[in-house]
């Protein structure tokens, strides 16, 4: 319930602090006291949009803070988990709105968004008020009704998941037949590409290797110059290096028998002449491979002409063709691959069309016999707000299209409201009148009462523990206005209700009542909420009856409906 509502530096509201009780709560005050900012800073605080125009005049900010004890809906906990919001034994919500237009939005005085904010009121207070009229003339939105009262709306959440699953395997299948014609057309250039490259048969480095090859047999003569010269330097000739390191080696060896100190030297010396050995062997040994071969030269020069002139046509370089031969072969072979896949996910979709249909027909069963009792509950409360001979009829339509997505008997239908249901309300309030849309009916006390009798018959299956009504009574006074306010006294039973209202009938039969009005305080206007015990209730009615002057009648009749109200408890069925 909601047991508590803080509002500073809002509108008019300088600062306000009030406290709810559980039942039935009527406000009530002169039109323009402010009735609507109440419902304008609730709404602000369950999420509404917020502007800077709402902040009181010269204030920095506005705060409007809401604290909900018991009766807290189940869904709220996972709410608060997936926000990083710890849960409390109450819960608090709060919104900050400076003058400069930014917000703040707080749970449990962690911060959040406002669309956390807006989940979380959307699961604790339904705001039945002008805006909910027209919602109940939307054809758009009887559906939803209906499956709040079926408590079908997570079979049609699951009917939607399956519609949306349906439309990515459409999806996929529509992007592989686009893919298979696109590479079907250019399958040809794919397949020359192909051989070409394949016929060039380049192996990973090979480019380079040739290339290395190449530059060799164009230097073999430079090549046999230098190791011949490197051969003398360091064996074969004058003076050659390795055999005056012999001798030297040897003067060593004879020094370090006098002296100790040489024996280093005597190693590096033996040392280095095994490096001049080695280098001498390797030199050889390289001088008698080197390739006197013009003829594989030239060979090797024309695969560098080809492999070179192919890279260029392609964009690429030379070492780059191997890759690009392979992904030519995985995307021509891709092609017989997308066949097998669009069968497989041609046949998912069927699959799901399958199921997706059942499941849209068992739906709408389940639609059709809660829209009988609907029905039932709905007249029946109609007859207790005073049209006693309404006809209140559920209309279900079903669109065939033959590219629908539900099949059912041989027929293809578009997909509508979950499943394929289109439902629209049909009142008819006046014996011998055919039932009409609910948008055709002129009447707003009509209209007032079908919505106060739908509230009625949906107030057992809802969660929502807050029901809030500004000005149910629009268009209706007299018998129709104690119907009214005894149904929602009635609704008290299962939910804690506030209501806005103007009708005495209705402000009686509150178990607490609340008097909005304005003051002039230091030359600025500023709105007042005051808790109104016996005495003062009975002026506030009797002024609801007589207006601003209250006479001994209208008090006497003020009397009259609180007595009323006190032995006319609520109905126990």
């Amino acid at each position: 319930m909601l047991h508590s509502l803080y509002i500073r530096n809002f509108a008019l509201i300088e600062e306000l602090s009030l406290e709810f009780q559980e039942g039935l709560t009527v406000i009530t005050g002169e039109t323009g006291a402010g009735k609507s900012i109440l419902l304008g800073a609730l709404g602000l605080v369950l999420g509404d949009r917020a502007s800077s125009e709402l902040v009181r005049s010269e204030a920095p900010k506005a705060v409007i803070e809401a604290v909900f004890r018991h009766d807290i809906p189940a869904a709220m906990a996972p709410l608060l988990e997936s926000a990083g919001i710890e849960a409390m034994e109450e819960l608090i919500l709060r919104r900050e709105l400076s003058a400069t237009g930014q917000s703040r939005s707080f749970i449990n005085d962690t911060p959040c968004n406002a669309g956390t904010l807006r989940l979380a009121g959307d699961l604790l207070i339904d705001l039945h008020g002008q805006h909910e009229h027209q919602m109940l003339l939307n054809p758009a939105t009887h559906i939803g009704m209906l499956d709040d009262f079926a408590l079908t709306a997570a079979e049609a959440s699951a009917c939607t998941a399956m519609q949306e699953e349906l439309g990515k395997l459409r999806r996929l299948c529509r992007e592989i037949r686009e893919n298979t014609a696109a590479m079907q057309e250019k399958r040809d250039l794919l397949e020359f590409q192909q051989r070409e490259l394949a016929d060039i048969g380049l192996g990973a480095g090979e480019s380079e290797e040739i290339d290395r090859e190449i530059n060799l047999l164009e230097n073999a003569e430079t090549l046999a110059e230098h190791t011949e010269a490197l051969s003398a330097i360091l064996y074969e000739g004058d003076g050659a290096i390795y055999p005056e390191l012999g001798r030297a080696l040897h003067i060593i060896e004879k020094l370090a028998a006098v002296d100790p100190r040489f024996e280093p030297l005597w190693l590096e010396a033996q040392s280095a002449t095994g490096i001049v050995d080695e280098l001498y062997r390797f030199n050889r040994s390289y001088a008698s491979s080197i390739d006197f071969n013009p003829t594989r030269l030239e060979s090797l020069r024309e695969r560098q002409h080809k492999i070179q002139r192919t890279a260029k046509k392609y964009g690429v370089a030379p070492d780059e063709l191997p890759d690009m031969l392979m992904r030519l072969e995985a995307l021509l072979a891709e092609e017989g691959e997308s066949e097998e896949r669009l069968k497989e996910k041609e046949a998912l979709a069927e699959e799901q069309k399958v199921k997706l249909s059942l499941a849209a027909a068992a739906l709408s069963k389940r639609r059709q016999e809660a829209a009988g009792r609907l029905e039932e509950t709905v007249m029946r409360n109609l007859t207790e707000l005073g049209i006693p001979k309404a006809v209140f009829l559920t209309r279900f339509t079903h669109d065939e299209d033959p590219e629908g997505e539900i099949t059912l008997e041989g027929k293809s239908y578009r997909l509508s409201g979950g499943g394929y249901d289109t439902v629209e309300f049909m009142l008819s309030a006046n014996p011998g009148e055919a039932p009409r849309p609910l948008a055709k009916i002129a009447s707003g006390g009509e209209i007032s009462r079908v919505m106060l009798a739908m509230k009625s018959a949906l107030a057992g299956m809802a969660e929502l523990p807050i029901l809030i009504f500004d000005e149910i009574d629009t268009g209706i006074s007299g018998r129709i206005a104690q119907s009214v306010a005894k149904k929602l006294q009635n609704l008290s039973r299962l939910h804690q209700i506030i209501a806005i209202t103007h009708l005495p009938q209705i402000a009686a039969m509150g178990e607490h009542h609340m008097s909005v009005h304005k003051a002039v305080e230091n030359g600025r206007t500023a709105t007042r909420v005051t808790p109104l015990d016996r005495e003062s209730r009975r002026e506030a009615i009797a002024a609801l009856i007589s207006g601003e002057e209250v006479t001994p009648s209208s008090r006497n009749l003020a009397d009259e409906l609180l007595q009323g109200a006190r032995s006319n408890p609520p109905n126990k069925d």
